[in-house]
């Protein structure tokens, strides 16, 4: 590789594509240890692991045990096929995941009985503010003002509170179970169904009161406790949103967890993040994709009305494989087995006096215990159960499908009750306290009682046994195509080896079982943990310190922004509004800032992909007063190393504005430049992408904030956190910017295990190999597809785009063509059209060796070949092996092949396909057919026909 780029070694290459004048001196100490076998990593993390103290968690607050049905723990959670995969932007060979998320979409409107799901959302406390977001956009009131309900969860209205700051949204809290009603004006209000202390009552009125006064309802539900309860949906509720976590995803300290949302009819067009529709292939049969692409956040750029663009996928197909095993009855029965359980405990403590924050309930209990609530949760604690402290006079204890008569007895005993009666109960002569005799929802309204059907659909009704469901989960895995199948070579997305022992500890009890809002001394591995994964990735980005929270990159990159935002506040700058974005940056950038409060300005590229210095000056000079911060990747989204990167952020500097550098093409960089020394700031990490944690077909996704020491003030904090990391004393804001302390804390292990098992000369190893690759293939490509941007010596960093503009103009052949003609030479597509329209940005990533990129590099010079052959007349523009890709085992064995291009040269352009054929489910689907005619649920059998 080396030799074809005309280079003597590693180090040479590195040194003429990276710019001198940002290399990073050599560190005498280091916060990483040298690098560890993978037996040493894993002794490592069994030792914090065994920190950890596996309770009872019964705090409730949205997060509950749960169980993995064993089928799809091994199946879906610990299978490659599922966790490697993509995005599925190119959904003819995402055809599995889009069905399964097509099922958890059908589940969510089923159970909140709402006309429209989307694929998830990134948690329950974020949906709330997409929801408040939802509702602000489709009111038509003009005033500010949105009500929160008093019985919220306490993290949610935390959430609201930082993100509505900075929007110009005024909350106004009312208690609803005191009788307090709406103010005048107002464009929403938002009810927690069950709330927080477990009560239940019935929200319609008040929903009545808010269409009356021309705002939204938005209910926060419990999916359970819907199949026993009346949807939102009927109740009036226009949005819904919840967390699907308890339908069989770990607790995970926190997350990943799938949130969702759902709104009434008319409001499909609203939701943000992804949705999956139904559409018809171009052989007529039905089909799977993205719907409604222009509502892809990143797209709309500064006119965004959400930042999200992406979905918890892995754990959205987690949670509906979690019904589809279950299915109707199943659910309504774990549901009935939990209300039970809370009803049983109620009565016993009722029994010796105590009284409740409310008789109607699904399966918490609020019970008031003045002076004495501490000493309840300490006795409850002491024998390994984990309850929550509301306050000095009341606490909470939720019960869920985990719960046993034993955990009751034992729950009862903490306060105070006398364990002897309890003797003999339990089916080894335990103590325990039975609960199936007791009356499911006893106290519940009757009118609230659910009496309409759910998933109805035959997919939740098929699968029940494990033989059933493995199978079912085989056939979705082989539709798709994910890492386990060959490279995935998308620019900008970092493709990369997931490790088996990077993934290993994600399933321990020590850390899949952890509460997020658990006692600080009952998560001290986790937190150990934190700390040192901090430390690493502070080292070597060179900020000072580093928030884990955000569970999306773009969540990392609002924090980095309200941490700006916030610390000019407290300067008194509050007039710094204008954030510098250039052309070529990422669509999330703009998305974010304008979350943030800002104003957006575009700042020029030049020819070369680069960030215009004379643009920049003259946007700087006419913001001058009104800048706060300019939003920069490095190397660019274009694929180069600027070699005016430090001129850039000085001249920020020098007028005041902070620098934020994005950090998702950090693998171009690692152990070669530091983002703080370049002049950053802030920026945010991707954990998904240069520290190998799996995409999981489209999430979890971990995008980690990173800053200097003065912004470091200002980064998330959390009500409900183990310890107060990063405080300062800010208090005009601040705030989470996730449900959970430590977002998606569950799958931190993988990231640690990666530093751990590179150290730091093993880090700089990867940059370079991934830039050695990126150039190996433009140098061999550029013969045939200019490549569209480059550096010092025609070199790019660690991606490379092709521009395919002149073979269209030469040949007629699309990017689109090109891409899915790769699906039958048994290669995912290289991004598509980002960020130049008809362009393919290619990333091979450091875990691909030769042999692979060899693959790919033939293909595309065998593509390129196969256009040259229509432009010669050789196939026709309209049916030739490009146009028609790709080709299906149907399309080539059914009828009469009429064709000018022979059945093997559709399906087998490269003879080692014979014995290793990937082949595509559908043909090319028809995007525009699909936004048409919206269908987002389960598509009846009958079309399959």
């Amino acid at each position: 590789m080396l030799d074809a780029l005309g280079y003597d070694s590693i180090d040479a290459l590195l040194d003429r594509a990276v710019p001198s004048s940002i290399h990073a001196a050599p560190r005498e100490t280091s916060d990483i240890p040298p690098a560890a076998t993978e037996a040493e990593a894993l002794a490592e993390l069994r030792a914090l692991a065994s920190q950890n103290r596996t309770a009872r968690p019964m705090i409730g607050l949205g997060y509950y045990d749960t169980f993995t049905p064993s089928v799809i723990a091994r199946n879906v959670l610990e299978n490659p096929s599922w966790y490697t995969a993509y995005t599925p932007y190119q959904p003819e060979i995402s055809q599995g995941r889009l069905e399964a998320l097509i099922n958890f979409q059908t589940m969510v409107t089923d159970l909140t009985g709402l006309t429209t799901a989307n694929a998830s959302m990134l948690d329950e406390s974020t949906a709330v503010v997409e929801g408040m977001l939802v509702a602000r956009r489709a009111s038509k009131a003009v005033s500010n003002v949105f009500v929160v309900d008093a019985d919220a969860l306490p993290q949610t209205k935390a959430l609201l509170q930082a993100r509505a700051s900075a929007l110009g949204i005024e909350l106004v809290e009312r208690d609803f179970a005191q009788g307090e009603v709406l103010p005048d004006g107002l464009f929403g209000v938002f009810v927690q169904y069950p709330g927080a202390s477990g009560r239940v009552w019935d929200p319609s009125a008040v929903f009545d009161a808010a269409h009356v006064a021309g705002g939204l309802a938005v209910a926060a539900a419990d999916l359970l406790a819907l199949t026993l309860l009346r949807s939102p949906g009927s109740l009036g509720a226009d949005v819904a949103v919840g967390t699907t976590q308890r339908f069989g995803v770990p607790l995970g300290f926190g997350g990943p967890h799938a949130g969702y949302m759902a709104v009434r009819s008319g409001l499909e067009r609203q939701l943000p993040g992804r949705l999956v529709g139904v559409s018809v292939d171009a052989a007529g049969h039905p089909a799977y994709r993205l719907s409604l692409q222009t509502r892809e956040q990143h797209i709309r750029r500064e006119k965004a009305t959400s930042n999200i663009c992406t979905a918890q996928v892995l754990l959205a197909v987690m949670a509906a494989m979690y019904a589809v095993y279950h299915g109707p009855d199943g659910l309504r029965a774990i549901a009935t087995d939990v209300s039970k359980k809370a009803e049983a405990l109620a009565a016993r403590l009722r029994s010796y006096g105590f009284s409740l924050a409310s008789d109607s309930f699904f399966d918490t209990v609020r019970v008031f215990v003045p002076g004495t609530s501490r000493r309840i949760v300490d006795r409850a604690r002491e024998r390994g159960y984990q309850l929550f402290w509301a306050d000095d006079a009341s606490v909470g204890v939720s019960v869920d499908e985990t719960t046993t008569a034993d955990d009751l007895a034992a729950v009862a005993w903490a306060f105070g009750l006398p364990e002897g009666e309890f003797a003999g109960a339990g089916e080894q002569g335990e103590r325990a306290l039975p609960f199936h005799d007791a009356e499911p929802l006893s106290a519940v309204p009757a009118g609230l009682a659910r009496d309409d059907e759910f998933l109805t659909h035959p997919v939740f009704t098929s699968h029940h046994s494990e033989t059933a469901m493995m199978r079912y989960l085989k056939q979705l895995a082989d539709r798709d195509y994910a890492l386990d199948r060959g490279m995935i070579p998308l620019g900008s997305c970092t493709m990369k080896l997931n490790a088996a022992t990077e993934m290993a500890a994600v399933s321990w009890p020590e850390f899949s079982r952890m509460h997020p809002f658990a006692p600080e001394a009952d998560v001290r591995g986790y937190l150990a943990m934190v700390e040192q994964l901090e430390a690493w990735l502070a080292e070597v980005t060179g900020y000072d310190a580093v928030s884990l929270q955000p569970n999306a990159g773009s969540q990392g990159e609002l924090a980095g922004l309200m941490a700006i935002r916030g610390y000019h506040r407290a300067n008194g700058d509050t007039e710094r509004t204008v954030c510098l974005i250039p052309s070529s940056a990422h669509g999330t950038n703009a998305a974010s800032a304008v979350l943030a409060g800002m104003k957006v300005v575009v700042v020029a590229c030049d020819e070369a992909g680069n960030v215009d210095l004379a643009d920049l000056r003259a946007k700087i000079a006419a913001h001058a007063d009104q800048l706060s911060a300019l939003m920069i990747t490095y190397p660019s989204t274009h694929g180069v190393y600027e070699h005016d990167v430090l001129e850039i952020t000085q001249a920020v500097h020098d007028a005041g504005g902070q620098v934020y550098v994005d950090g998702a093409n950090l693998n171009a960089l690692l152990g070669y430049a530091r983002f703080g020394d370049l002049g950053g700031d802030v920026s945010h990490l991707n954990l998904h992408k240069t520290f190998a944690i799996p995409h999981g077909g489209g999430g979890p996704g971990v995008g980690p904030v990173a800053a200097k020491a003065h912004l470091a003030p200002y980064l998330p904090s959390h009500p409900l956190a183990q310890r107060a990391d990063h405080a300062g004393g800010y208090v005009f804001e601040g705030g989470p910017i996730s449900a959970a302390p430590y977002g998606s804390a569950s799958i931190l292990p993988i990231s640690w295990a990666y530093v751990r098992m590179m150290g730091s000369r093993g880090l700089r190893d990867a940059t370079a190999a991934a830039v050695l690759s990126a150039n190996y293939i433009a140098a061999r490509l550029r013969d045939h597809y200019p490549v569209l941007y480059t550096g010092d010596g025609g070199l790019v960093a660690h991606e490379c785009i092709l521009d395919l503009r002149p073979l269209r103009e030469a040949t007629g052949v699309t990017v689109d063509d090109v891409a899915k003609r790769l699906i039958d030479y048994g290669f995912h597509a290289p991004t598509m059209s980002f960020p130049v329209a008809g362009t393919l940005m290619v990333e091979p990533t450091e875990s691909e060796d030769l042999g692979e990129i060899e693959r790919f590099i033939e293909a595309m010079i065998a593509i390129k070949a196969e256009a040259d052959a229509v432009a010669a007349g050789e196939w026709p523009q309209g049916d030739n092996p490009l146009v028609n890709a790709p080709h299906t085992a149907s399309s080539v064995i059914e009828g009469e092949w009429e064709h000018p291009y022979s059945r093997s040269t559709a399906v087998y352009p490269v003879h080692a396909l014979v014995r290793t054929k990937y082949w595509p489910p559908v043909r090319r689907i028809d995007q525009a057919y699909g936004d048409r005619n919206l269908v987002c649920a389960c598509p009846p059998i009958e079309a399959f026909a």
